[in-house]
């Protein structure tokens, strides 16, 4: 590809590097065919062209997340597109369908979270960054769409991630299937739980991996036909079974040998072992032990893992007894017998081993000596046993170890899949096949060649599954592709298995003889493979062969070769293990015992091995494939180390380069058509003139520029293989040219502007010059002129001078003369002054000083007399105080208490006073109230005399009083203030205050008894009221029974008039024990029906005519619930702004009792009806009627409802004048207008079947609720995945002024706003609380801000600056919208956007290379975390004017932060989630509704027509 690409000087270019793989540079000189390029690591080159690689100039920094997508698609192109995306953690990048994966060695918890699994799920592939789930997605949409069954190959080196991208792919099609958990385990964790066991029994260290899979693990995921996961199961193929017996220094057998060897001291003992070191089979190599790998803890964590799949301790004990003789058996060494060609044990320590084989497989020590010295030879006619030389015993020896030990780990594998569980009836599957991958080392063996030829029949599939997606790709763009050739390894696979006539084949013939050497193995594969051009001869080896495989040539050597494919099926081996009293070791060899009679026969190891390499790809064949290479970026196993060499050779190892290399044969480079006229456009700009087609555009185009061999696909172009360069070779040259005719351009501009720059200057010289003669010729005319009057003004200055300096001399001299005088005469005022006032001062002192003297001397006098005379009444007193002492103590003591009491009662008497004209308006206030309630008193009392009887018997109800404070506490603060100021006062005010206290007591008794005789009519009111409302519900009883006592009457005929007569008027019959069951729907309660008279029920009636009254009063109550059901399951509207259904509910609910039945049906019919009504979820007006329903119904019931049994407390009787005068005044009728019966909301004593109706009725409004949201989000979700990304437009066409555009950019966001407004308007038509609205908007906004900030991260395309001004302006949409709705409705709306609108405005910056990490994450998006940040940072890219994203600084601060908290183990994922709870209560709802809001609300009109809701007209 390279030779056919023309290239100029200043063209980057790529050039083979033997320490950096490929270094990228500048042709700086051509001479003929060789270039010498001046690379950007500094070092200059001199290559030819044909090892030269173009290289693209306008490849995004960062590289792009498909492979397919680079301009040139070539070995150097891949390797640095990978080595971009590394650098910035960007780990997995697509190759058409292939995904590689880079092992990053650091944690990127991000990256595998919830969100990020449902952000992938039924995303289309390569919709979103390149990922494992996409991969995984991808695989199970295929099989529940077509029911085909997919595989899934993982493969990479050991340390390359296989395992962690296999969980990563198990986990997610776990959380698509649906099984969450088995047994306490979920599936994925179950299958990895087995892995270290199958690690222990089935890796190995190799020369480049510690820990290599010596076999093939496919993970099969069964899925039922609805897609959940139904079951799974390891199939394992390929076990390397000759390693159990050779080994080659420096590697390692097996890990569980080295467990065992290691293991705890009475296991040891127990299987007669010792170090690894003395064990034939162990020794074979140098490599004993690994580093920082602890054999001993090893062997703990084995035997703890297999108690985790289900393998109890006594199978743990036999399997470890196995491999233990295992190692046994490889220690009996052979000598020659008595007999001829015999054998037997060399010595003591064979034999020993020989018995602690057979005791440790439990059989016959005999029996297994003449099993590996012996052979029995079945004829027609007789059995023959054969004694066996030492060589071919020791053959026999290795066969059983062999044999055992795949044996069991074939046991392992199975007792694994029971542990897990498999489907049998399973409809599809998705296999994860983890396989080792291509090796080639210094010295390669048998082991070697089978794994390659693994990976060769492997890439055989994988080339057919590549060409197969060119195909679909081309057929899919409609282009022609019947002329491209696919080359695949065919001849490679045909040399190795080919019958007859292969290597194979050679190697199982040579092995059949028995005096065939390696030798003469190679000689017989020299001379049939001689022009064969994938076998090579090495010169300088008489042994070797070389394969040329697809990743590179291998060199084989041969020494090994017959003795590791010799795998004998041994009859006495079977014989002798299945006779084992072990019932392990005989379970394991059950299925061969029928072949016991039969003779000795050859088995190959490889021919084993190629049939089970035809079946695992029958098994793949039968799936559809899906690829994820794996690549370990470095072999130090640590972070941000790209090595460019080890990479580029496991891409070839993977595949991936020969992938290219098919891609190459076609259609390499694909470009979109806007791409492409953007581009390469300015190459004939003609053919865009009057242009609207693309596709037209694109054809003409290539035309022009001559190229052949292209095709025009529906939405791209398909260019051959150096096509591309070809045109960036075409585009360079018209720039080039366009360049130098800038230049000349600019040249012959520049120096017309100097010639008219020099023009001028010197026509302005000249006249500057003539300008400087003109000016000293005038000059010299002015100067003579000058010289005259300058004589003139001189002298008349001299004049004038003279005169002033007289003049002024005389006037200083008398103004200093008349300024001494003034001084003078200032300075002795000054002094006048001064003295005066020191003499005053003076004389003040002395009169003070004497007066200080004076009081002070009087008041020493005063003391010392006082002294004297307290002395002398001292003397007294103490004569006086033996008979007087106890009674002068008490005297001061009460003498203190009186004046503490007086002090008190002044403070008290100066309240009262000021407190006086307060009370005495409030008492005249009082009295006219009280006038007023004794009027109304004597009026109801006149009114309800005749009924005063029957009304004493009723409950007296004690009227509630709250206890109001009294104290004025800030008139007491006022009044302290004021004590100091009235101190003086009050021996002037003490008989006023007497005088005034007798007042306040009469007034007080007055107004005590006022109080009582308020308090005693306020009693009797309340009880007239309550006793006529239970008239009132009685009169309804009776006029509702009177009917049926009418009934009754006629039917006593029979009975006596006189008895009849005996009766009084027959009253409400109660409930009898049939009729208690219903009653309006609900059940009576039984202390209500024994409160009851029990005299009043008839017992004469017949059993007929009750069980008639009873059904026509079940009937009539369940009429009533049906007739409201009925009712309010129409659409009857709002009265007031409020929901009539629900007013008419809670009043009839109300009027029947329901809420204090202890049983009743009313309520589960009404939850019923509600969930029938919201049955249909998409009609949002009919989902917006039931929430405003619900939730105002739920309001009623919870100002309504208390507790039953916890009624009110009575709040304490106030025991100051005015809070008993204040309750009251509040509690009197006059102020209560006689509205108690006629509230809108009362306080009832809830049963249980109304508090389980509220939390029931609480359950629908939420879930009312979360449907209303999430049918606008579903109505939002489709606009918001427009709306992230702005609609394209080609560069190419705006600058040539042609249009290629679509519709409206603003279309989508308009959408959401008309969407968003359509539903405010449905909420408000139906009356939603706006704490609703409020809430449903700011979650929808929420999610807004999550899915637009998701797919701002998860899509490249998304990261743009006229992306960034796109979303912008919708935000901005947005926030107008946010306004006109108001606060009341969209609340707090505008806030959740904040991650959205702190991202696009980073987006839409200038120059950010210049913005610090500080700014960024104080000023400009504190918000965003690292993470999110970060991943900004790197998708950014400048579709307009191409600026450059952040620093380099700053991504490394970035970088070094995430490391940080990766170490820290916090799992901080860049992904939003969304909220989808429940984010208001029922006290929220309660306290955004007021009662008094349903007080003018009407009830049904349809119900107010019926007889039976009349009680709906109070």
């Amino acid at each position: 590809m390279a030779a056919a690409i023309s290239l100029v000087v200043g063209s980057l270019v790529w050039v083979e590097d033997p320490e950096e793989a490929w270094l990228d540079g500048e042709i700086v000189e051509i001479k003929s065919e060789n270039y010498k390029v001046l690379c950007t690591s500094g070092k200059t080159v001199f290559v030819k062209s044909s090892s030269v690689y173009p290289k693209d100039a306008e490849a995004p920094p960062c590289g792009v997340d498909d492979m397919t997508k680079l301009a040139y698609l070539h070995e150097p192109g891949v390797l640095d597109n990978l080595r971009s995306r590394y650098d910035i953690n960007e780990i997995y990048t697509y190759t058409g369908s292939i995904l590689i994966a880079v092992n990053p060695f650091c944690r990127l918890p991000h990256l595998y979270d919830s969100h990020m699994m449902e952000q992938y799920k039924g995303a289309d592939f390569g919709e979103l960054s390149p990922h494992p789930f996409a991969v995984a997605d991808a695989a199970y949409r295929l099989m529940i769409n077509d029911g085909i069954s997919q595989s899934i190959l993982v493969s990479g080196e050991s340390g390359a991630g296989k395992t962690e991208s296999t969980k990563l792919l198990m986990r997610y099609l776990a959380y698509m299937g649906g099984r969450g958990v088995a047994e306490g385990r979920s599936v994925e964790q179950q299958v990895l739980e087995s892995n270290p066991v199958l690690e222990a029994f089935g890796n190995a260290k190799t020369v480049r991996n510690n820990n290599s899979s010596r076999f093939g693990k496919f993970v099969e995921l069964q899925f039922d036909q609805n897609g959940r996961i139904s079951g799974a199961a390891i199939r394992t193929y390929l076990l390397e079974r000759s390693r159990v017996c050779q080994v080659s220094n420096p590697e390692r057998n097996y890990h569980c040998f080295y467990m065992l060897c290691a293991a705890p001291p009475e296991d040891v003992q127990r299987f007669k072992l010792g170090p690894a070191k003395m064990f034939h089979y162990l020794n074979q190599s140098d490599c004993i032990e690994l580093d920082a790998l602890d054999d001993a803890e090893e062997y703990i964590a084995t035997r703890k893992a297999m108690e985790v799949v289900g393998i109890s301790s006594e199978e743990q004990d036999a399997i470890f007894r196995v491999v233990a003789a295992i190692l046994h058996l490889g220690n009996i060494e052979f000598a020659k017998g008595k007999e001829m060609d015999s054998s037997m044990p060399k010595d003591d320590k064979s034999w020993f081993h020989l018995k602690t084989a057979a005791q440790l497989f439990m059989c016959d020590v005999k029996a297994l000596e003449d099993s590996l010295c012996k052979r029995i030879i079945v004829t027609r006619d007789e059995t023959i046993t054969k004694w066996l030389d030492p060589e071919a015993a020791a053959v026999s020896r290795d066969a059983l170890a062999k044999v055992v030990y795949s044996r069991l780990f074939d046991w392992l594998v199975d007792k694994i899949n029971n542990s897990i569980g498999q489907d049998p009836d399973s409809k599809f599957l998705i296999g994860v096949l983890d396989i080792y991958g291509f090796e080639s080392f210094k010295t390669n063996s048998f082991e070697q060649f089978c794994i390659n030829l693994t990976n060769e029949k492997l890439q055989q599939h994988f080339n057919q599954h590549v060409f197969k997606m060119e195909q679909e790709e081309y057929t899919k763009e409609e282009i022609d592709w019947s002329y491209i050739e696919f080359v695949d390894n065919k001849d490679i696979l045909d040399l190795i298995e080919k019958k007859p006539g292969g290597i194979i084949a050679l190697l199982d013939e040579a092995c059949m003889f028995p005096r065939s050497t390696h030798e003469t193995f190679a000689q017989k594969l020299y001379q049939t493979f001689k022009n064969h051009k994938r076998f090579v001869k090495p010169k300088l080896s008489q042994s070797d062969f070389t394969i040329c495989h697809y990743a590179g040539d291998v060199t084989y050597q041969t020494e090994l070769f017959l003795d590791k494919n010799k795998d004998y099926v041994v009859a006495e081996h079977q014989a002798l293990l299945s006779a084992s009293t072990c019932s392990f070791v005989s379970g394991m060899f059950t299925s061969l015992v029928e072949d016991s009679s039969k003779s000795s026969k050859f088995s190959s190891i490889g021919s084993r091995f190629k049939q089970q390499l035809q079946q695992l790809l029958e098994t793949l064949s039968s799936t559809e494939p899906h690829y994820i290479r794996c690549v370990k970026p470095n072999n130090v196993l640590k972070p941000a180390i790209f090595e460019n060499k080890n990479v580029l050779q496991q891409l070839r190892c993977g595949g991936v380069m020969e992938a290219i290399r098919i891609s190459c044969a076609g259609y390499p480079t694909r470009k979109a058509f806007a791409e492409f006229i953007d581009r390469f456009g300015l190459l004939a700009p003609e053919v865009l003139d009057g242009s609207t087609d693309e596709i037209n555009a694109c054809k003409r185009l290539l035309e022009k520029v001559g190229l052949e061999g292209f095709q025009i696909g529906k939405t791209k172009v398909f260019l051959r293989a150096g096509q591309m360069a070809e045109l960036d070779a075409r585009r360079s040259e018209v720039l080039g040219k366009s360049a130098s005719i800038i230049q000349r351009k600019v040249r012959s501009y520049l120096a017309k502007r100097s010639f008219i720059v020099l023009r001028l200057s010197a026509i302005r010289l000249q006249a500057a010059c003539r300008g400087h003669l003109a000016r000293h010729i005038y000059l010299a005319m002015r100067r003579e002129a000058s010289s005259l009057m300058i004589q003139r003004h001189l002298r008349m200055y001299l004049a004038r001078k003279a005169y002033k300096e007289l003049y002024c001399s005389a006037v200083s001299i008398q103004t200093g003369m008349r300024g001494l005088t003034a001084r003078n005469e200032l300075r002795f005022r000054r002094q006048t002054e001064a003295a005066i006032i020191i003499q005053s001062h003076c004389r003040k002192f002395l009169a003070r000083s004497h007066y200080k003297k004076t009081k002070k001397a009087a008041i020493a006098t005063q003391c010392a007399w006082r002294g004297k005379v307290a002395r002398m009444e001292l003397r007294k007193l103490k004569m006086a105080a033996r008979e007087t002492g106890a009674l002068q103590a008490a005297k001061n003591k009460l003498e203190k208490q009186v004046e503490e009491l007086t002090w008190r009662l002044q403070l008290e008497k100066r309240m009262r006073a000021d407190m006086e004209e307060a009370k005495t308006q409030e008492n005249e206030k009082l009295q006219s109230a009280l006038q007023e309630m004794q009027v109304q008193f004597k009026e109801t009392k006149a009114m309800l005399g005749k009924e005063c009887e029957a009304l004493e018997r009723a409950e007296k109800v004690v009227p509630l009083i709250q206890e109001v404070p009294v104290v004025d506490h800030g008139l007491m603060e006022k009044l302290t203030n004021e004590n100091e100021q009235l101190k003086a006062l009050v021996n002037s005010l003490e008989i006023k205050i007497d005088e005034t206290e007798k007042k306040y007591e009469e007034a007080n008794k007055m107004s005590e008894e006022r109080l009582k005789q308020a308090l005693e009519a306020e009693s009797q009111i309340i009880k007239l009221k309550t006793n006529m409302q239970r008239l009132f519900e009685l009169e309804e009883k009776f006029a509702d029974i009177e009917s049926e006592n009418k009934i009754l009457r006629r039917q006593q005929i029979s009975t006596p008039v006189k008895r009849v007569h005996e009766h009084p008027p027959i009253p409400p019959i109660p409930p009898t024990p049939e009729t208690q069951r219903v009653e309006n729907g609900h059940h009576v309660n039984e202390e209500n029906r024994a409160n009851e008279p029990q005299s009043a029920t008839p017992k004469k009636f017949g059993t007929e005519s009750d069980s008639k009254l009873r059904r026509s009063f079940v009937e009539r109550q369940h009429e009533s619930v049906d007739a409201l059901i009925n009712c309010v399951v129409k659409n009857i509207g709002f009265s007031q702004g409020k929901p009539v259904a629900a007013f008419t509910i809670y009043k009839c609910l109300l009027h029947w009792k329901s809420f204090e039945a202890e049983r009743t049906s009313v309520f589960d019919r009404l939850i019923q009806t509600i969930g029938s009504e919201i049955e249909n979820q998409d009609n949002n007006d009919h989902m917006a009627y039931w929430l405003s329903n619900t939730s105002a119904l739920l309001f009623l019931l919870q100002r309504s409802l208390k507790g039953s049994g916890a009624g009110a407390k009575k709040p304490a009787a106030p025991t100051s004048l005015f809070g008993r005068m204040t309750m009251g005044f509040r509690s009197s009728p006059s102020s209560a207008n006689l509205a108690p019966a006629l509230e809108v909301v009362r306080q009832v004593e809830a049963k249980y079947p109304a508090l389980l109706f509220k939390q029931q009725l609480t359950a629908y409004v939420e879930k009312i609720y979360g449907i209303i949201r999430d049918n606008l989000k579903k109505e939002l979700n489709p606009l918001l995945s427009l709306c992230i990304q702005a609609p394209r437009m080609s560069k190419g066409v705006l600058r040539s002024g042609r249009s290629f555009g679509k519709d409206s950019p603003a279309s989508h966001w308009l959408s959401i706003i008309d969407g968003l407004s359509t539903f405010l308007s449905t909420l408000k038509e139906n009356f939603v609380p706006p704490v609703l609205v409020k809430e449903i908007f700011t979650q929808t906004f929420s999610y807004i801000n999550v899915q637009l900030f998701n797919s701002l991260l998860l899509r490249r395309e998304c990261c743009t600056f006229s992306n960034g001004e796109y979303v912008k302006s919708g935000l901005a949409e947005l926030e107008l919208w946010c306004c006109q709705a108001k606060e009341e409705y969209a609340g707090s709306s505008w806030d959740e956007l904040k991650h959205i609108r702190q991202a696009v405005g980073f987006l839409v910056i200038h120059q950010k290379y210049r913005i610090s990490y500080d700014e960024i994450t104080n000023d400009l998006c504190p918000i965003l975390s690292v993470q999110q940040l970060y991943r900004i940072c790197t998708l950014y890219w400048d579709d307009n004017y191409n600026t450059r994203s952040v620093s380099p600084d700053v991504i490394s601060s970035m970088r070094v932060l995430m490391t940080e908290d990766s170490n820290n183990a916090v799992s901080n994922s860049f992904l939003l989630d969304d909220n989808s709870s429940i984010p208001f209560s029922v006290d929220d709802l309660s306290t955004s509704l007021q009662e008094k809001e349903f007080s003018d609300v009407q009830p049904a009109d349809e119900l107010l027509e019926h007889p039976a809701f009349e009680f709906l007209h109070e």
